[in-house]
């Protein structure tokens, strides 16, 4: 009879694409691993501003779970004028991110929205691929947010793509509480 093998590694996990549910996939990774009894650390590298539900819960938590908002809020695109403004609070996400990985004080680090902060060059993609380069060997990481580097998604262990199919703010429908925020 063979024995079953219980090695366990930390992962390297992306949620991208242009439909809903990057981070939400990666908040339900996140209380999967706290109800495990893991630390839980997440970085959203572009929300700010807005009292999002998910803070609430996080508040809850307890310490094992931290959610830190480190954005100056939605980018309206490349030519968006606080884009320095943004990339200022992305490089402070990024050094936080960096440290408590080097750290090791925490079991997951999400790295909410980082591949919209690579995207709009607010954080270096080489950066971002020396962080899952030098992670230890336990952590599982997880970058959430559009237009994944194929470098990123090459190093990654999974890698799961959100389509739109259909969202209700095409037909004229706000963003719900408790949906969207």
């Amino acid at each position: 009879m063979e024995k079953a093998l219980d090695v366990t590694r930390g992962l390297t996990l992306v949620f991208t694409g242009n439909g809903k549910g990057k981070t939400t996939a990666a908040l339900g990774m996140a209380l999967r691993a706290w109800g495990q009894g893991m630390k839980v650390l997440i970085l959203q590298f572009i929300k700010g501003g807005w009292k999002y539900g998910e803070l609430k819960a996080a508040e809850k938590l307890g310490p094992r779970f931290v959610m830190q908002q480190m954005g100056e809020g939605f980018i309206k695109g490349s030519n968006d004028e606080g884009l320095e403004l943004h990339r200022t609070a992305a490089q402070k996400a990024l050094k936080e991110a960096q440290q408590v990985i080097l750290e090791g004080a925490a079991d997951m680090v999400v790295l909410d929205e980082i591949n919209y902060a690579v995207h709009y060059g607010l954080v270096d993609k080489r950066d971002v691929l020396d962080i899952i380069r030098s992670k230890p060997p336990h952590l599982h990481l997880v970058l959430t947010g559009r237009n994944v580097s194929d470098e990123v998604a090459e190093m990654a262990d999974l890698v799961t793509e959100m389509r739109e199919v259909k969202h209700p703010f095409v037909a004229g429908i706000p963003a719900q509480k408790g949906i969207e925020f």
